[in-house]
């Protein structure tokens, strides 16, 4: 890297820190800085969903898999996300914002007491918190990894830059400052992706490369379904994003909270799904035609790195890495925030009863505190492992197939359709998922990628199902819950 490209990497830093200090300003409450208090517009609201959808592991685990088998990676990926958040805006994003326009609610998880019961909300909250945990630690590894192919930076040290100016900017400025990095991100991807872009098809001959270049790839890379990524891989990755990206990923429930208005989360939910189903093939076709220019690599995980190296000039070379940091940044902040707010609404008060009494003050201290502490935890497991060979397989395998048992409850609590199942339904499914997918991945030891992540979704999915049928635990309360949620309050017709 030159100086240039040193340069254009520090000033985003300096960027970074310079919002949490500007968000920090429009932080007075808890409230502030879990949801914004709904003033955050849909339009931001939408960008700020799409971009907490990547990180550093696209570039470095994903590029692999489409230097390897090529168009399969977009479908199995992007398509399913796409699809999945534009079904969602239709079933979740207005009923999320309308949990906190209603009922004051600032944790995605936080509806699930009354909804359920304390003691069901406890196990989503303490397995989704471990789950994130190790997420992000996998996140700081591949950017770590990126950094070190660029700079020659060892992995533990570019843990720590990244985690400390991430640590500054969220405890700061809560969730204004994460979706305005969000917004950031969006425009260094789009610069710097567009760059590589059209590197790309300069490279090899022009725009005619978009369908010339299909022929001269190694078989199969034009396919949409290849190697391990079968269509019921598809189909099972597609019931997962639907899931997962629509607010069981708790983080992006929180842009649906933060917009005004149901209505506006839904605007937001629509837009993301567009920009989810085009914007990722501007990205991938460089990962996709990276085997005609940087052939034979002994590691496909560092083909983005090289196109990079290869074909950018000094200075957009330095935009690029800007962005992989963006991308690992924002999405660690975002889970930072949601966790802080699982661990500050949820889980603390419960644990402790002096958390109960504190002042609006206190509550937003406390707040910063398990913010910041969320980030160093994930930050000292990402040091102390080094990843080596486990990003993608904890991206897929664990993320992807617990998401499924932890999500079913929580999105599926809010349709009126499963009101008679309650707590027994929400426990028992989320159990027998997480224990179907522990005998699938480590006792019987498969290898199938679409029985590993979708058998443990379908099977939480029915129990839920079939336990509320069996044993209905709809309530007058839960009934008038669920009910609150299916229109904004201007809309309801005002009572005698």
């Amino acid at each position: 890297m030159s100086v240039l490209d040193w340069s254009v990497l520090a000033a985003y830093f300096i960027v970074m820190i310079g919002i949490g200090i500007w968000s920090k300003g429009r932080i007075a409450t808890v409230i502030d800085f879990f949801t914004a208090r709904g003033k955050i517009p849909w339009w931001l609201a939408g960008i700020s969903h799409h971009m907490s959808g990547y990180s550093a592991i696209m570039f470095v685990a994903f590029a692999a898999v489409a230097y390897t088998y090529g168009l399969a990676m977009y479908v199995w990926w992007a398509l399913t996300i796409g699809l999945g958040v534009g079904i969602g805006a239709f079933l979740w994003a207005a009923r999320w914002n309308r949990l906190r326009s209603k009922h004051g609610v600032a944790s995605p998880l936080e509806y699930l007491a009354r909804r359920y019961n304390l003691p069901a909300q406890q196990v989503l909250a303490y397995s989704g918190a471990l789950l994130k945990v190790v997420d992000i630690a996998a996140k700081w590894v591949a950017i770590s990894i990126l950094l070190k192919g660029f700079a020659g930076i060892p992995i533990g040290w570019g843990i720590l830059i990244t985690g400390v100016v991430t640590m500054v900017y969220i405890t700061a400025g809560g969730l204004w400052a994460d979706v305005l990095t969000d917004f950031g991100q969006f425009v260094i991807q789009g610069v710097a992706g567009i760059a590589m872009f059209l590197a790309v098809l300069a490279h090899l001959g022009g725009v005619s490369t978009l369908w010339t270049m299909w022929e001269r790839l190694p078989a199969g890379h034009g396919d949409p379904f290849a190697g391990p990524y079968t269509g019921t891989f598809f189909l099972a990755l597609l019931f997962i994003k639907t899931f997962e990206y629509n607010g069981g990923m708790w983080n992006l429930a929180q842009r649906y909270m933060a917009a005004p208005s149901g209505s506006a989360a839904k605007r937001s939910a629509l837009l993301s799904s567009g920009l989810w189903l085009v914007w990722p093939l501007i990205l991938f076709i460089p990962m996709f035609a990276a085997p005609l220019i940087v052939p034979g690599l002994a590691n496909p995980e560092e083909a983005y790195v090289r196109l990079a190296q290869t074909l950018l000039p000094q200075g957009v070379i330095g935009l690029v890495l800007a962005g992989f940091f963006s991308h690992t940044m924002a999405m660690v902040s975002s889970d930072a925030n949601v966790i802080s707010s699982v661990i500050t609404r949820d889980i603390a008060p419960v644990l402790v009863r002096r958390v109960r009494q504190l002042t609006d003050h206190a509550q937003l201290t406390f707040a910063r505190v398990t913010t910041f502490s969320f980030v160093l935890i994930s930050m000292v497991i990402a040091i102390s492992t080094e990843g080596q060979g486990v990003v993608l397989k904890i991206v897929v395998d664990l993320v992807a197939a617990t998401m499924g048992p932890i999500s079913i409850p929580l999105m599926l609590g809010m349709l009126p359709w499963f009101r008679r199942s309650g707590p027994t339904a929400a426990i028992v499914s989320w159990a027998a998922g997480l224990s179907v997918w522990a005998y699938i991945k480590w006792i019987i030891e498969s290898t199938d990628q679409a029985m590993v992540v979708g058998v443990p979704l379908v099977t939480s999915l029915v129990l839920y199902v079939v336990v509320g049928l069996l044993r209905p635990e709809n309530t007058r309360d839960r009934d008038e819950l669920i009910d609150s949620l299916d229109s904004d309050p201007a809309e309801q017709p005002a009572r005698a």
